[in-house]
């Protein structure tokens, strides 16, 4: 009977842990501007996550910015203009997929130039250790020339 508690307690204790952050009081009344918030929260970035969304970050930042967006959207800003007011505050960065353009094209251009270079430095490389391939077969030794080492060799 033990058992059976203990494993109700650790499933309780692991679903605690990956529940949504979204807290009781953040939920705003009208179903369509939760819903509206909602689909903004998980295009914002956590500052203090780094790479979660603010829906289900538990930090006290992204608590802050998910009640941003519910006044926002309750002062009757459209989703853009939500969007727009807080990547004025707090830049692009907060964007989970920030603009293509901008600072961020050196980012999105940066990955791209590095796998097209690596792949030209490859092919280089490998023309290059064939074509010494073929010269090692240039550089044997005639009959004369070994028959003179065998030769200088035996004298030592």
């Amino acid at each position: 009977m033990k058992k059976k508690y203990l494993i109700f307690v650790v499933l309780l204790a692991f679903h605690a842990n990956f529940s949504w952050s979204v807290e009781p009081d953040e939920i705003l009344a009208d179903a369509n501007l939760e819903s509206r918030a909602r689909v903004i929260s998980k295009e914002l970035r956590c500052l203090v996550c780094r790479n979660e969304n603010i829906d289900s970050s538990n930090a006290g930042l992204a608590r802050d910015l998910r009640l941003l967006v519910r006044e926002r959207l309750v002062f009757g800003d459209s989703d853009e203009e939500v969007i727009a007011y807080v990547v004025k505050r707090y830049g692009e960065f907060v964007l989970l997929k920030p603009k293509f353009g901008g600072r961020s094209l050196i980012l999105w251009l940066f990955g791209p130039t590095v796998l097209i270079f690596s792949i030209f430095f490859l092919i280089v490389a490998y023309r290059r250790s064939h074509k010494t391939g073929s010269l090692r077969e240039n550089l044997k030794l005639s009959e004369m020339e070994e028959r003179e080492l065998t030769n200088f060799f035996k004298k030592k």
